[in-house]
């Protein structure tokens, strides 16, 4: 676990920095309307809301509008855990894949439960020096809790190790 994953999670729960952070890092994000809603060690959740800007021809949300929220609710999990690291580690989504169920007409809450699967692939990359690679899930549910799409995500870690 990183140790300076509570100081990146304190600036990710911020509203105010973290709409700097998306606007800054990640602006097609802040332009999506995506949200935190939580951010633990172990789960992340993120919601977006269909609107004019995110909608397709057929009157719901764009599907890549979907993937962007599933991948931040891994993909936070990971910057968590490589947040401020020596050395620092490298993270890429190496693979995708999407399954979608219902029509994205309201928000979306898109959640990965596999931050504990995330920070023990950081921590062996740090131990070997060798690259890792998970696959990770977010499942998105309407306000009605009723699934609506899900996403797998296969991330590659790679720590920055310098051997002679």
């Amino acid at each position: 676990m990183n140790p300076q994953f509570t100081k990146f999670q304190k600036i990710i729960l911020h509203p105010i920095k973290f709409r700097f952070f998306l606007l800054q890092k990640l602006p097609a994000a802040w332009i999506a309307g995506l949200r935190m809603k939580k951010f633990e060690a172990d789960e992340a959740s993120v919601t977006v809301s269909y609107k004019w800007l995110n909608q397709n021809p057929f009157k719901s949300m764009y599907f890549a509008v979907q993937s962007m929220a599933a991948e931040m609710s891994t993909g936070m999990l990971a910057f968590g855990q490589i947040f401020e690291r020596n050395p620092s580690i490298s993270m890429l989504v190496v693979g995708m894949e999407a399954q979608f169920n219902k029509k994205a007409v309201d928000k979306i809450t898109f959640t990965c439960s596999e931050g504990l699967l995330i920070a023990n692939a950081i921590e062996e990359t740090l131990r070997t020096g060798e690259g890792q690679t998970i696959k990770c899930s977010s499942i998105g549910k309407n306000v009605a809790g009723e699934i609506v799409s899900e996403f797998w995500f296969t991330w590659s870690f790679k720590a920055k190790i310098n051997r002679v």
